[in-house]
């Protein structure tokens, strides 16, 4: 699995299985950029049809793990004007028949729905904090999901 985007990392997550269950590592310091070291983490329920996004960063690395166990279409658009790949797309099935971690750079626009029957979770472990320390800053997000005529669109 793969994106021509610059900056955009995906790696399969294997999972290990055993009678009790399984296990699976999201990320592992010795495997990230010492810039995209997550600061916080959190996890996200999407229901069968909803999407989340699309939105960008200006200054955050979103490393999230879609493990399952709903199928997510993703989608990523590089919008950095200064990239090689700017303007490039790319839509990828992922979840549970393809359990990755995906890092986004900033001023990559991302966003995914929720294509499976099922409700769907997703794991994400940014470098930056939400709003800042004590909630205290602007938050780092330029949405495009409410703006008429943004060139960000879901391909259903």
């Amino acid at each position: 699995m793969k994106c021509e985007i610059d900056g955009v990392i995906i790696r399969e997550l294997p999972r290990h299985t055993d009678h009790r269950g399984w296990l699976q590592e999201l990320f592992r310091q010795d495997e990230l950029n010492p810039g995209d070291f997550p600061v916080m983490s959190y996890v996200s329920l999407t229901r069968p049809g909803a999407s989340r996004g699309p939105h960008e960063h200006r200054q955050q690395t979103d490393c999230f793990g879609f493990v399952g166990p709903s199928t997510f279409r993703l989608y990523l658009w590089d919008n950095r004007p200064d990239s090689q790949t700017y303007r490039t797309k790319c839509a990828l099935e992922v979840g549970e028949s393809h359990n990755v971690l995906v890092l986004v750079p900033p001023g990559v626009v991302h966003g995914y729905v929720n294509v499976g029957e099922v409700d769907g979770l997703v794991f994400n472990a940014p470098n930056r904090l939400y709003a800042g320390k004590g909630r205290t800053e602007d938050v780092d997000e330029i949405r495009y999901e409410d703006q008429p005529g943004a060139p960000f669109a879901f391909d259903d």
